[in-house]
Parts: C-alpha cells; sequence; structure tokens
C-alpha cells in the first residue's frame, strides 16, 4: 500500500518525514490560499520518497516550472482541471512524470467524474467534497467507492487519522492502491507528527 504524506514545507522536517520506513510519496502544496503553500525550494528534498506537487487550476507553464524546480515525480491536480488541460499538460511535462487527478466525493454519481479521465490520468485520488479546493478534514463513505469500475488505481484521502488504522487495513478494492494523510497528522499546518505517522504505517502494513 502507497503512503503519501502531503502538505509539507520545513526542511526538518521534510527530512524526518523521508527518513521514516514506509513513507513511499511526499506531496507538495503550490495552491498559494492553503496555508501549507510552498513558496521556495527547502534546503533538503525527499531522497526517499517520490515527489508530489500539489496544483489548483495553475497555468501549465507554472506547473512545469515547479517540476523542474523540485524534481517532482508526480503532478496532482486538485482543481477543476479539465480532460484537454491534462492532454496539454502532459506534452509540456513529458511522460516520465505521472498525474493524479483528484475526484470529489460524497454520493455514487460522483463516480462518473472518473469517466472523462480514463486513459489521462495516472491515478485518481477520492477526496471528500467540499466547498473550494482544501481539504475538508472529513471522511465520505468509503463504501461508496465499490461502485467504481475503472480502470485506473486509485488513493483515498480526507479526513484519515491515526485511529483509522483498522479502517484502512479492512478496505479492499482491486483498484486501491494507498492513502493520503495531511492535517490529522499534524503537529501545526505543514509540521508533521513523524512519530505518529511511524506508529500508524506500522500499524496499517504489519
Amino acid at each position: 500500500m502507497i503512503v503519501k504524506v502531503c502538505g509539507m514545507r520545513d526542511t526538518e522536517n521534510i527530512r524526518q518525514i523521508d527518513e521514516i520506513g514506509g513513507v513511499d510519496w511526499m506531496g507538495f502544496i503550490f495552491y498559494p490560499r492553503s496555508p501549507r503553500h510552498v513558496s521556495t525550494v527547502p534546503n533538503y528534498l525527499p531522497q526517499h520518497c517520490k515527489r508530489v506537487g500539489v496544483f489548483v487550476n495553475s497555468p501549465i507553464e507554472e506547473i512545469a516550472k515547479r517540476a523542474d524546480e523540485f524534481g517532482l515525480d508526480i503532478v496532482q491536480l486538485h482543481g477543476n482541471e479539465s480532460p484537454e488541460y491534462i492532454v496539454n499538460l502532459r506534452n509540456a511535462i513529458g511522460e516520465n512524470v505521472q498525474i493524479i487527478k483528484m475526484i470529489q466525493i460524497e454520493t455514487e454519481d460522483d463516480i462518473r467524474h472518473t469517466e472523462q479521465y480514463e486513459g489521462l490520468a495516472n491515478y485518481f485520488l477520492f477526496e471528500t467534497r467540499c466547498k473550494g479546493y482544501g481539504g475538508s478534514g472529513k471522511q465520505f463513505d468509503w463504501d461508496i467507492l465499490r461502485q467504481y469500475n475503472g480502470n485506473v488505481p486509485f488513493l483515498i484521502t480526507g479526513g484519515i487519522g491515526a485511529e483509522d488504522a483498522d479502517k484502512v487495513k479492512a478496505f479492499s478494492h482491486t483498484k486501491f492502491i494507498g492513502i493520503d494523510l495531511n492535517s490529522r497528522f499534524e503537529l501545526s499546518p505543514a509540521i508533521k507528527d513523524s512519530t505518529l505517522i511511524d506508529k500508524f504505517i506500522k500499524q496499517i502494513k504489519q
């Protein structure tokens, strides 16, 4: 199972999380309205985790620039990006950088939004529906995802906390590949509790 820790910014905290065994991807948020917004390249970038850049309706030129500056392995689209936008983005960043498309989920009907991105996104990230583009810190009903029968693998995010280890382990779907952790593991915005994350990962991977 892939574990992504998102919303990183502080140099030493990045190093701490990078050195935890079992953290696979690390996310950097380039959305200016986020309290976890990253504006400059930290003095340390992850060496063990794949680097994920999170963008919201950003100009493609901006994404390409950040992908180069941060050495991004993956670009996460967290806004209202269209299929045409993703085609143009792919042409700009090449095939080596993978693409995650976030889909907000509240009801079974929301699953249908994945269909237009089949063959364009490498992964989906299913997030709790909320106003705006930031996370709500709340969970949606994961049972809704049993209606998903697409070919693109997915991760789940939205309000996953340290108490959810058993829930994560119990969830099963042929395309479910991982989880995205953020606010429920923070000491303050953009500062993660490395001890809590380490303990949680050991619980879900044992």
